[in-house]
């Protein structure tokens, strides 16, 4: 039943939604990020209601409201992690030329990220390795968000190419193995090993990658 304010003067109690919604937004968006670095450090698979309900100092049935289960919460924590990425990584790299100067960038900006990731942990790779064989919403997630950047950096080899920045023959699915290569690498050393370089490493290893594909008067250029 509506209170007398909201039937005296609707226009008055209007507001009141609008700051309930911001409220809950608000709220939501506390809790994903609670998520979100607790995943960083634990994984995906050390998300719980309670947990987040410890960190946030929220109840149990608070968090609960927001997300419905445990596996509600990993793909929301998933989705989150690629929207940031793709703030981070995609979105600033596409201001660059088309071409390989793009392609540079969206490769120095993932390492960049990858490199702030050393002491939390890349929620993509540590992912992979909880999902691999795990079929179910949460590995489709992951996977969904994977394909995507993939697709991204695919495409940008593809202009490149046209842009004559790469050869022509070009294996654009081959170059792009390789790049990820030299990130999961870069992870692996830096994180796991804690070897001291390995930031610059794959810096060196892509203007590797990079020379086996330029086009010949970029690569006569290089060498100047």
């Amino acid at each position: 039943m509506p209170t007398p304010l909201a039937t005296a003067a609707p226009e008055l109690a209007a507001p009141a939604q609008p700051r309930a919604l911001l409220k809950g937004q608000q709220t939501r968006a506390t809790i994903l990020d609670a998520a979100l670095g607790l995943a960083s450090h634990m994984g995906l698979e050390g998300l719980s209601i309670g947990a987040i309900a410890e960190v946030t100092q929220m109840s149990k049935s608070g968090v609960f409201a927001h997300f419905g289960s445990r596996e509600e919460l990993q793909i929301s924590v998933v989705r989150e992690y690629h929207a940031r990425f793709e703030d981070e990584v995609f979105r600033p790299a596409m201001a660059e030329a088309r071409g390989l100067p793009r392609l540079n960038a969206l490769f120095q900006r993932w390492v960049r990220r990858v490199s702030v990731e050393i002491d939390s942990g890349c929620i993509y790779i540590s992912g992979a390795v909880e999902f691999d064989d795990r079929p179910g919403p949460v590995r489709d997630a992951l996977v969904a968000m994977v394909e995507a950047w993939h697709q991204a950096l695919g495409r940008a080899i593809r202009i490149a190419i046209d842009e004559g920045h790469l050869r022509a023959d070009t294996d654009a699915q081959q170059m792009l193995f390789e790049v990820h290569g030299l990130i999961l690498a870069l992870h692996h050393d830096a994180r796991f090993l804690r070897l001291p370089g390995a930031v610059e490493r794959a810096g060196v290893a892509f203007e590797h990658v990079l020379s086996r594909y330029l086009a010949p008067e970029k690569a006569r250029a290089a060498r100047r």
